[in-house]
């Protein structure tokens, strides 16, 4: 595994993959990758003119590349709900959903169209809504995977979610607000695996983060109510010191494609998490918390309105 790389990933043909944020670093770089292995990927994308101008650009270096852009804006609800009937009334079957968008250390609490915290609304409830709506079309392809990106952040906050604030109103810090959405998408896809096995489906739930990649996330925050001096120093490091998005991209490519993956596995690059060729990694031990990650499923279902119900009945 020490040298896995995009060129290792298994013939594709025939798969259909979701990416969230497919216009844009790592959701662009995994579409990239897919698509040079014969995926067919509906690139969920927030702007559309950016997700055609992503595609455009995908096709020139894969001519032969199926890409299918779609609006997805996980901070909507409404959006989630629209994208999802739309993906369910033209396809059967999903075969990988990577679960990769997300925003970052915004400096000022903002709150999205449903009135949750931007990060937390974004990063897990949006992913939380959009896997439900998508999981009969899961449950239905053979062998398939829940992808989620999470980030070593996740570490911050000491393993918690603060339920009595969750949404940040009383006391908001950007990093630790990213901090327990990035948690929470580590319990989020341990929870989903327990269910999954509960009912004894092939489907596995996996997460990966990219170490220090360089993407927007680290201009789209700062640019959100920061300084000028943030948004010049996160552009500085992303050009001299981050890894590039191709590599932060590859512990969640391996995780959906290569063989061997377990559900529940967690996959980062090698050298201490932050740079390097992927491996399999260990996540804060607060994240195998059962009852704390089936309380954030039942407040995520309450908040989202999005019912899991396939399980309830397959499990009856």
């Amino acid at each position: 595994m020490a040298k896995w790389t995009a060129a290792s990933i298994p013939d594709q043909t025939g798969k259909v993959v979701v990416v969230t944020g497919a216009n844009s670093g790592l959701g662009y770089e995994t579409t990239l990758a897919l698509a040079r292995k014969g995926a067919h990927i509906v690139m969920a994308c927030r702007n559309m003119q950016k997700g055609e101008v992503a595609r455009n650009d995908i096709a020139r270096q894969v001519p032969n590349a199926s890409l299918d852009v779609q609006v997805l804006d996980l901070a909507s609800l409404a959006s989630v709900r629209a994208f999802a009937e739309a993906f369910n009334s033209r396809y059967q079957q999903l075969d990988i959903l990577y679960n990769n968008a997300g925003i970052m250390g915004i400096p000022q609490r903002i709150e999205t169209a449903d009135g949750f915290e931007m990060q937390f609304g974004t990063n897990h409830l949006g992913h939380f809504a959009l896997t439900g709506l998508l999981l009969d079309a899961i449950l239905s392809a053979p062998n398939s995977r829940v992808v989620t990106t999470t980030s070593v952040v996740h570490h911050m906050g000491v393993g918690q979610i603060h339920f009595n604030d969750l949404q940040r109103k009383n006391s908001y810090q950007r990093w630790l607000a990213y901090g327990q959405s990035k948690f929470a998408n580590l319990l989020f896809t341990l929870e989903l695996q327990r269910k999954l096995t509960a009912i004894g489906s092939r489907t596995i739930s996996v997460a990966a983060h990219p170490g220090y990649s360089a993407t927007h996330l680290q201009t789209t925050g700062p640019g959100m109510g920061g300084t000028k001096i943030e948004l010049q120093v996160s552009e500085f490091i992303n050009r001299y010191v981050a890894q590039s998005a191709a590599m932060g991209a590859l512990p969640q490519l391996y995780a959906g494609t290569a063989p061997g993956v377990l559900g529940g596995d967690y996959y980062g690059p090698a050298l201490a998490g932050f740079r390097g060729y992927p491996l399999q990694r260990y996540p804060n031990p607060a994240a195998f918390d059962a009852p704390l990650a089936a309380q954030l499923w039942n407040v995520s279902e309450e908040l989202t309105g999005v019912r899991y119900t396939t399980f309830e009945m397959l499990a009856a």
